[in-house]
């Protein structure tokens, strides 16, 4: 049986290097907020071992004696984050001059549509209690992007400013401009893992949410 691949939805997923629209549905996710430098901050790498923690133990649910109703088979996710800057609205999450023990970040991993409340809050219990993982501090939370222009990063993540710029290009050209505010913000999917992937092959999804003007 094959296994669900969310990274197989392309238009979401497997941008090219040239900028494009997309509206992006409805989605689910569990989440952790923090603050802080995520070189750094412990907070970022205990929310990163949560949301791994909570979603291989949903995903290895059904080997359990209770399998979630309407579960699938399915390979978990990769690592998404939203970044911002506590009350700016502009795009600098990615070019933050200095200021990276200031950004605000949300850690996300996208979760199946058997992921309900109640799955969520047994995966919460398995984890306190088999992992000993506090995972007070994880949401389950549907975001709603809609419509956002994206591109592929290819390349150190330190060097994204100006595939970001590249993209503010394309949004004006649109007739379009950035409108970040509440859970739409400077977004970034992580498809490369940065423990095994040389800095220049390393491929991010960057994503801005945008209105028409």
């Amino acid at each position: 049986m094959t296994s669900m691949d969310f990274k197989s939805d392309k238009v979401l997923y497997q941008p090219g290097t040239s900028p494009v629209m997309v509206d992006v549905p409805p989605m689910r996710f569990i989440t952790v907020e923090g603050q802080g430098d995520p070189n750094t901050a412990p907070a970022y790498a205990a929310a990163i071992e949560i949301l791994y923690g909570l979603s291989y133990t949903i995903k290895m649910s059904h080997k359990g004696p209770l399998t979630p109703v309407g579960y699938v088979d399915y390979v978990v996710a990769p690592l998404e984050g939203l970044w911002w800057f506590e009350g700016e609205t502009l795009p600098g999450a990615r070019n933050p001059a200095g200021r990276k023990d200031d950004l605000v970040w949300l850690a996300m991993i996208r979760q199946p549509e058997f992921v309900t409340p109640d799955v969520f809050a047994w995966a919460q219990e398995a984890c306190r209690t088999k992992k000993k993982l506090d995972v007070a501090g994880a949401r389950l939370e549907d975001i709603t992007e809609g419509l956002c222009a994206q591109v592929m990063h290819i390349g150190p993540f330190d060097e994204e400013p100006a595939t970001v710029e590249k993209l503010n290009e394309f949004i004006a050209s649109s007739g379009c401009e950035t409108q970040m505010s509440g859970r739409r913000q400077h977004h970034e999917i992580y498809l490369g893992d940065p423990r095994r992937t040389a800095p220049d092959r390393l491929r991010t999804v960057i994503r801005h949410p945008v209105v028409a003007v």
